[in-house]
């Protein structure tokens, strides 16, 4: 039996934000889609991850007492850079998903870009962990009937 690789279980449509774009930016699609991590990109070179809560963090409080005008317009004019993890940890499509997982759980990340040749080819997340347990514990028969008819 091969071992289960990263490429088996990454999500390969990324969707990611170049170095130039800004938090409004990366604010607008955390808020248009259910993505909680962006890889940020260097043309197609990872240099960073960006999370939800990196924005909300880096960005002015409207609570603070900023203007929604303010508000707005520190977050166009601030580039995603400044509030991004630079060098992110990443994997390979052909390393062992053992290992992803294992580097998920012991160091606490969100996700992990997966990268081959230099350029980003997927991402690995906890989400996707979550999907290949649900597939193994159904797979190995150790969940009734009635509960793995909703998985």
């Amino acid at each position: 039996m091969r071992p289960m690789l990263v490429r088996d279980f990454m999500t390969t449509e990324v969707t990611a934000l170049q170095e130039t774009d800004t938090l409004l930016d990366a604010r607008m699609v955390f808020l248009r889609s259910s993505f909680r991590h962006l890889p940020v990109l260097h043309g197609r070179q990872v240099v960073g991850v960006v999370t939800e809560h990196d924005v909300r963090q880096y960005g002015p409080s409207l609570l603070g007492g900023v203007s929604p005008e303010e508000y707005n317009r520190l977050l166009e004019t601030t580039p995603v850079t400044r509030a991004m993890t630079r060098e992110p940890v990443t994997v390979r499509p052909d390393q062992p998903v053992y290992e992803a997982a294992n580097l998920l759980y012991t160091r606490r990340f969100g996700c992990l870009p997966v990268v081959e040749n230099g350029e980003l080819v997927g991402i690995v997340s906890t989400t996707d962990m979550l999907r290949l347990l649900v597939h193994m514990i159904r797979d190995q028969g150790l969940v009734s009937e009635s509960t793995s008819a909703s998985a």
